[in-house]
């Protein structure tokens, strides 16, 4: 890359100020740029003023600098002096070049009130600041990516647009100024905060019924996943408030509502009581909805360490009162937001997919738009897992960690497991899987190593317990 080149333009202010300006240009020489100044380029029998009109004008010249003291403003104010030529040349290029990139304003010294000293054409642009010692360093480099055409922040790469945008009957929760008002009173931790927090979660579970499949046109498993796919904005506001909780009221009061709004949930996933006719995946949607929403609950606040909460919503259980596929159970697990997906499988084959979950595909796709790395999912789903599996509960009330599917891509311990082999941290996490010591995995670690315990499975992918919660390390550094 051939050397940017840049003109100095500072005025002979006194000794101590040239000699200022001569290190700078030796700085920036050093980190590769061509510095044109005068002291170096202008010989006897120049003409001055056409030097100084070239280098403001010259195309070769990328960069233009005007080291901005006392009097190089006074200077340029009153057209006097060498500076007031350059001015007059700088100042016309400023505002007439679309390209206001190649010329700024670098301060060396401020007044008694701490403003710098600036031309009055150039008091509206920003300025790199080399007055103060202490951010000397940072500003420096600050002008290099200037001269270089390297700034720091960069535009990303555009991605895709979302395809429920392009939906034109999109479906409206009708909660966006109940969202708003919500974050905003948690976050200024207003008196009406709890209000406005169970405002929002109330008009959210009672017009979650506008997503309801009613009209059963085409093939369903197409209805399930339109109707999912339209959901996205819902779930992304709804991930927004966890994570505003977990990081501003993790309060047992703020968590006992999370409780009490996934619990009226439930009823979503199964057969309303007005209806008299229906398939088992007629609520699809709904239970690939409530899974997913209780996932990333689960997964924000593991990944804001907040424990003790998360130990609650495993530990209460749910009210299901009206669900007839209960029967007589009304209090159940929270291995009630999780269902198999009959019609996830009717896709599988009906359009020859050939995939091994196709739910563990949605989840992992959706995660882009989510704002939550897709390994906080994982290393919640696998939370989930063991904590069924060390309650003990039943083959069918086994939570199954869809997502660790994709965990092939992970080698070693979930962070929450790996930060655990410390014990004052594993002291700290432990609630989450019910446990008080490591050795009371034993038992479990044993039965999945000699197979007595049944690991869910995906034809031929599965996953190690053991080496995902580091079980030999947990506890074992101080």
């Amino acid at each position: 890359m051939e050397a940017p080149k840049l003109f100095i333009s500072y005025s002979w202010s006194n000794p101590t100020h040239e000699q200022w300006v001569i290190d700078l240009a030796n700085e920036l020489a050093e980190s590769g740029v061509h510095v044109i100044l005068d002291k170096w380029d202008l010989k006897e029998g120049h003409d001055s003023v056409s030097f100084m009109e070239k280098m403001v004008t010259d195309p070769q010249i990328t960069k233009v600098a005007m080291i901005c003291d006392e009097v190089y403003a006074s200077k340029a104010d009153g057209r006097s002096g060498g500076v007031g030529t350059e001015t007059q040349i700088i100042s016309r290029e400023v505002y007439e070049n679309q390209e206001q990139g190649k010329f700024v304003a670098i301060i060396p010294e401020r007044d008694a009130q701490g403003k710098a000293y600036l031309p009055t054409y150039y008091k509206s642009r920003i300025y790199i600041d080399l007055s103060e010692p202490d951010n000397y360093a940072d500003n420096f480099e600050k002008l290099l990516r200037w001269i270089y055409d390297k700034p720091l922040y960069t535009r990303p790469e555009i991605g895709k647009r979302p395809s429920f945008l392009d939906e034109s009957d999109g479906i409206s929760l009708g909660t966006a100024a109940a969202h708003k008002r919500a974050i905003s009173a948690i976050k200024e931790r207003k008196s009406f905060a709890s209000g406005a927090l169970d405002e929002y979660l109330s008009t959210f579970v009672s017009n979650l019924e506008r997503f309801r499949i009613t009209e059963k046109e085409g093939e369903f498993d197409d209805q399930v996943i339109d109707s999912i796919e339209k959901f996205l904005p819902c779930r992304n506001e709804l991930i927004s408030l966890f994570v505003t909780l977990a990081q501003y009221a993790p309060e047992e009061e703020s968590i006992q509502k999370i409780h009490r709004f996934f619990e009226s949930l439930i009823p979503y996933m199964s057969r309303p009581e007005n209806v008299n006719s229906w398939s088992e995946w007629d609520f699809d949607n709904f239970k690939f909805i409530v899974h997913e929403i209780f996932l990333y609950a689960i997964a924000i606040l593991i990944k804001h360490e907040r424990f003790d909460e998360v130990n609650l919503l495993l530990t209460q259980q749910y009210y299901v009162a009206g669900r007839s596929d209960y029967g007589k159970y009304v209090m159940v697990g929270y291995d009630a937001f999780w269902e198999y997906l009959r019609s996830l499988e009717h896709r599988n084959n009906r359009l020859e997919l050939r995939r091994l979950s196709v739910h563990a595909d949605l989840l992992e796709q959706r995660s882009k738009h989510s704002g939550i790395e897709f390994r906080y999912l994982m290393q919640a789903d696998f939370v989930l897992f063991m904590r069924s599996e060390i309650m003990q509960a039943d083959f069918y009330s086994r939570w199954f960690p869809d997502t660790l599917l994709y965990v092939g891509r992970f080698h070693s311990a979930f962070e929450i497991f790996a930060r655990a082999s410390s014990k004052s941290y594993f002291e700290k996490v432990k609630c989450v899987l019910g446990i008080d010591s490591p050795s009371d995995l034993s038992e479990l670690m044993e039965a999945y190593k000699t197979d007595r315990q049944r690991l869910p499975r995906w034809q031929f992918e599965s996953f190690s317990p053991s080496v995902l919660i580091g079980y030999d390390q947990l506890a074992t550094k101080a």
